[in-house]
């Protein structure tokens, strides 16, 4: 079966909309008239509602009747009863053409009733400035344009085993869907998401690249040139990039969203000061994943020294206490901002940074060796053994887990931080058995869908609400990887499967899942990019062309 017809099924124009690599169209089925579609312009920080294009479509057939959408394809969308097909014509139009009589009706939001067009006068071309008429013979170059568009993506699709071949598939056609031009940026970004998220997240670039190496490894590099090409002054990475400059700060916030983002509890500075906004430091993970995969010393030199300054800029402005542990000042920099240990006053001390940092200076020490930088090399390893010690003492016997603290006081919640630790492969025994026992006890973590990101007993819990239990793909990512540099390799492959299987179960690579049902969580993004990417990832790694 080819790649497209893999895809094919998956594209219901609604969890997955028509749409091109590039472009910033997305084609819906219209919720209120199912055989009609409407068009939007994904936009940072803007609701899909309020850019509408298009705001009706409908093909009608030879005697006038509604052709509803018989099949999508990545390259077209076709109509029963008819040969009209929707297809792009490069990425800021639309053509809606074919052989035979027709005529589409377009209703546009700021018109009354809709305009109706005959296929007497050719092919309709769509774009942001308005609806006109182009030969018909147009309409089929435009279409043979977008098929060579996504077979020359196609091309590049991993290789994985049988059973994953279609989610495999569609998770490819998603993260090809998610490329858009970032203006004045020279680069292309994977974006978490058309549908909402329209930007580039440091931390999803890293996820997103770990999936994009195994097909397209300079795309893959170029997710992390753009989060690595815009740090401050002091080193510090922005949480985003997008279309008008970069997210570092409370100040760089729409001006709505500000009050209700600066915590009172933050040890960073008063209430009417910014607030640094990062993403946790996993950069020399993501970029050490790119070895083997990309052939380019100056870009390793480059993106290595702005590692090791982000590196800095954690521990000196972001411990905030000043007892040598970074804490989190702001639940945004953390990536789980939902989650219960930010009820507690800021700034949070948390043991997944305190793993980020561990592991990202072992990998700097790493690089320091293999550039002959001794000195660095030793400063490294031993910041990161003395970090390694303030977790080991976040480590509560009594409750069985590492704690996070608000403020200096220990936070009672149960959740997936303290499992994150297992990435550092250097946790004695007892913390590892801990850890295993937590993820094998059906009271916690070991729910129908594992991993949830609040453990079961804890009074958190929900099957819903975003990093309040719900599974995510990436913190299974994690887990597995920590499991298997922490000497349990087949557990590791267990939860790799099983993450697969959700993934599969769910109907596709969305932002996070219900760990009971294994179903997309209600208010879940769908075709997410770092779901996506891992799904592609993991699914190299236990193929058998792959080493496991």
């Amino acid at each position: 079966m080819s790649i497209p017809d893999r895809v094919s099924p998956f594209l219901d124009l609604v969890s997955a909309p028509f749409t091109l690599p590039g472009s910033r169209l997305l084609v819906f089925r219209d919720a209120a008239l199912p055989d009609s579609l409407t068009i939007r312009l994904a936009e940072y920080e803007r609701d899909l509602d309020d850019c509408v294009l298009v705001r009706t479509l409908r093909v009608l057939d030879g005697e006038g009747h509604v052709a509803p959408v018989s099949t999508v394809h990545p390259d077209r969308i076709a109509f029963s009863g008819t040969d009209v097909t929707v297809t792009f014509d490069g990425p800021a139009a639309l053509s809606v053409g074919g052989g035979g009589t027709w005529s589409v009706e377009v209703g546009l939001p700021s018109d009354g009733a809709p305009t109706l067009y005959s296929s007497a006068d050719g092919a309709v071309w769509i774009s942001a400035d308005g609806v006109s008429r182009v030969p018909a013979e147009a309409h089929e170059t435009a279409l043979a344009a977008t098929t060579a568009v996504w077979d020359e993506w196609f091309a590049r699709t991993p290789a994985v085993r049988d059973d994953l071949a279609d989610m495999t598939a569609f998770c490819w056609w998603v993260l090809g869907a998610n490329i858009v031009s970032l203006p004045g940026r020279g680069a292309r970004a994977v974006v978490p998401s058309k549908i909402g998220y329209v930007g580039l997240w440091q931390w999803d670039a890293y996820f997103i690249a770990s999936g994009l190496r195994h097909g397209d490894p300079e795309l893959a590099r170029e997710q992390l040139e753009l989060a690595f090409a815009y740090p401050s002054a002091d080193g510090q990475l922005p949480d985003v990039v997008h279309d008008e400059g970069v997210l570092a700060s409370s100040d760089d916030l729409p001006p709505g969203d500000r009050e209700n983002l600066r915590r009172a509890g933050s040890a960073i500075a008063d209430p009417s000061a910014p607030i640094p906004l990062t993403k946790p430091p996993l950069a020399a993970w993501a970029l050490r994943r790119l070895e083997g995969f990309v052939d380019d010393p100056a870009f390793f030199d480059r993106a290595w020294e702005v590692v090791a300054r982000s590196q800095e800029w954690w521990f000196t402005h972001s411990d905030l206490d000043g007892d040598g542990m970074p804490e989190y000042g702001h639940p945004y920099s953390s990536g789980l901002d939902d989650s219960p240990v930010f009820d507690a006053e800021l700034p949070v001390a948390s043991p997944d940074l305190a793993a980020y940092l561990i592991l990202q200076d072992d990998l700097l020490a790493a690089r320091a060796r293999s550039v002959g930088d001794a000195a660095g090399a030793a400063r490294y390893a031993a910041r990161a053994s003395r970090t390694l010690g303030l977790l080991e003492g976040m480590w509560d016997d009594a409750s069985g887990y590492f704690r996070s603290s608000g403020a200096g006081t220990p936070i009672a919640a149960e959740t997936a931080v303290s499992l994150l630790p297992l990435i550092t492969g250097r946790l004695p025994g007892r913390y590892v058995t801990g850890i295993v026992a937590a993820l094998s006890d059906p009271d916690r973590f070991a729910t129908t869908w594992s991993v949830p990101t609040v453990a079961r007993r804890d009074a958190h819990y929900s099957d819903e609400r975003m990093w309040r239990g719900p599974v995510w793909v990436n913190v299974n990512a994690l887990l597995a990887e920590g499991l298997a540099v922490s000497g349990h390799a087949s557990r590791a492959r267990e939860l790799i499967e099983e993450t697969l299987r959700l993934v599969i179960h769910g109907g596709g690579p969305h932002e996070y899942f219900n760990p009971t049902t294994g179903e997309r969580a209600r208010t879940a993004t769908t075709a997410f990019g770092w779901s996506a990417a891992l799904f592609v990832d993991l699914s190299v790694a236990v193929s058998p062309a792959a080493p496991i």
